[in-house]
């Protein structure tokens, strides 16, 4: 299983993802390419503390910030942390590709309750090339059932 099968799987929550596109690598030019190659860019799954600075380095941005910020609006992120959808760009995608994704995950936490009563929960939040920031959050394996879902701007959060 490869460190980023393990992180989707909700295992390693110490660790943190982060999807840079080829296109912002190139820009940048500050993150080695380390990572998993995946469509458009790559994925790179560290633990947290590195995963924050290599963030820092790759983005010029704090990763807690970024989340912080990211958290005002919500849009769907892929599953597989390779792309998303801006909730911004309405019926007009061009200019709307996600530069960059920053991930991590929390155990199942059953005092919390809602999602977090589910099982294991992924946090994902992107930033797009437009220069909006948006987030996502779903269960480890209910990815079809919560979370913002491809199409949709409201995330599915029931507990039912």
């Amino acid at each position: 299983m490869s460190q980023l099968d393990a992180f989707l799987a909700g295992e390693n929550h110490e660790d943190v993802a982060l999807y840079l596109t080829e296109r912002y690598l190139d820009s940048q030019g500050k993150l080695p390419n380390l990572g998993e190659a995946v469509d458009g860019g790559y994925v790179l799954v560290v633990p947290g503390d590195d995963g924050r600075r290599a963030f820092a380095a790759g983005t010029g941005m704090d990763a807690m910030e970024f989340a912080r910020g990211a958290m005002d609006e919500t849009g769907h992120i892929s599953r597989s942390l390779d792309g998303g959808e801006c909730p911004v760009a309405g019926n007009d995608p061009d200019g709307h590709e996600v530069a960059f994704i920053f991930a991590f995950s929390e155990a199942q936490n059953d005092e919390v309750g809602g999602l977090y009563e589910r099982g294991d929960v992924v946090h994902a939040y992107a930033h797009c090339a437009c220069g909006a920031s948006y987030s996502d959050k779903w269960v480890v394996g209910e990815e079809d059932a919560t979370g913002v879902q491809p199409g949709g701007s409201e995330p599915i959060e029931s507990t039912d």
